[in-house]
């Protein structure tokens, strides 16, 4: 059985793990790519700074919203139909991008995109436990969550070459950038179709005792799914989880405001040199996520996986604050880009663990709602708190803190399933 599970493990990460990448660095690259299309579009569209800000969030709007109407329609269609569905979508609102006029329709598209990537995370993690057994579990659905690094460390320079490059017809160069980066998902939109088995069962390439033994242990079998069960919202798993997820997201959109900022300190960088030392920490956070959730799967241990690196994530911080801009600051920033990864990288491995047949899609989209909604508040409070201090170290303390805080939760809910001693949330 050890055989079947190393050797059938590492066909799922090259034949579905590794491929969503494409789809979730897409993802990202389509919701964020409008930062670097104002540098043009703004003053081409007349929009004002608050114009641009409301089209700049509504794309989280959306995505708040459709997570749970994009989960159940995975489960009514089937992983293939849906992920095409919605590549697609966000596809083709992203290309549409290339072609407004007004303000309206720049806000209508983003809703649009934002409301179609909803799910995909969720989704994502969903589809992939009826393939991923307990031992498998961290490295499984972290493969996927290597798009988020890949994408800000890619993203940027892939829009400034495609902002720099003479567009065709004549067409602005904004323009040019969103219709080159949204065709391609609408291609692997289609493709998607053809490609992704819905289930262990459709899937040609597993042999039939292979299919039998994910039957027996996968961690998620479509066999044993009822109607799912609501109420696991306001178990205290799913809130700790919940609360957990957001601290640890809070810690990426932390760092992704924070970062720039101390660059800027630093004097006689060229562009070239400071879009490397800004892609530091996400070379961490990418490093964090294979080999952490990787170590986690050898071991079977998720709580210190998950905690330990939080922790060091949260004095990192704190401790590049005080060093500064300089060398031992970078170093620290990078220590936290990894602390970060690694933590990130082992956590869907905890909860999904805790989950039964029932609860699964539910808690994990509810996990999921929470903690995207960080991208919402802490760059409000980081705001907020520069406004009121006029500087960046009590924003650098405070998410520094909020790490620490998920070390604590993770501690928290070790003692809680230790006291627990029963089975899955079902």
């Amino acid at each position: 059985m050890t055989t079947i599970s190393t050797s059938l493990a590492i066909e799922i990460r090259w034949r579905l793990a590794i491929p969503t990448i494409l789809f979730m660095f897409l993802s990202s690259l389509d919701r964020v790519n409008i930062s670097f299309a104002a540098l043009q579009m703004n003053s081409d569209l007349g929009l004002s700074p608050s114009q641009y800000g409301m089209a700049s969030g509504l794309v989280f709007v959306g995505f708040l919203a459709g997570q749970f109407p994009s989960v159940l329609l995975l489960q009514r269609i089937g992983f293939r139909r849906w992920l095409s569905l919605l590549a697609i979508t966000w596809g083709g609102a992203a290309t549409c991008m290339s072609m407004v006029s007004s303000h309206y329709e720049l806000y209508a598209l983003r809703l649009i995109i934002g409301f179609a990537e909803g799910g995909l995370a969720p989704g994502i993690v969903l589809y992939l436990s009826q393939f991923a057994t307990e031992r498998q579990r961290a490295s499984t659905f972290a493969t996927p969550m290597l798009a988020i690094p890949l994408s800000i460390i890619l993203g940027g320079p892939i829009s400034g070459w495609l902002l720099d490059m003479s567009a065709p017809g004549d067409m602005a160069a904004w323009r040019w950038m969103f219709l080159a980066e949204g065709t391609p998902t609408v291609l692997l939109g289609i493709m998607a179709w053809f490609y992704f088995p819905d289930s262990p069962q459709e899937a040609r390439w597993i042999k039939p005792e292979e299919k039998a033994w994910l039957a027996a242990n996968s961690a998620n079998r479509p066999s044993e799914k009822k109607s799912n069960d609501w109420s696991v919202i306001f178990s205290p798993i799913v809130l700790a989880s919940s609360a957990l997820w957001f601290c640890l997201l809070a810690g990426a959109y932390g760092i992704i405001f924070w970062l720039p900022q101390m660059v800027s300190q630093m004097t006689g960088l060229t562009a070239f040199q400071n879009g490397l030392v800004n892609a530091l920490p996400w070379i961490g956070v990418g490093l964090g996520i294979y080999f952490n959730s990787t170590h986690s799967d050898r071991t079977g241990e998720r709580f210190w996986h998950v905690g330990l690196p939080a922790a060091v994530t949260g004095l990192a911080l704190i401790a590049a604050n005080v060093a500064g801009a300089g060398p031992l600051g970078l170093l620290l920033l990078f220590i936290a880009g990894l602390g970060l990864g690694a933590a990130q990288g082992a956590f869907w491995a905890l909860p999904t663990s805790l989950f039964g047949p029932t609860t699964m899609a539910v808690g994990v989209v509810t996990i999921n709602i929470v903690g995207t909604s960080g991208g919402i508040v802490i760059p409000q409070v980081i705001g907020r708190v520069r406004e009121a201090t006029g500087g960046f170290t009590e924003a650098a303390l405070l998410v520094g803190a909020v790490l620490l805080l998920a070390a604590l939760i993770v501690l928290m809910m070790r003692l809680m399933i230790f006291r627990r001693k029963s089975g899955p949330v079902t």
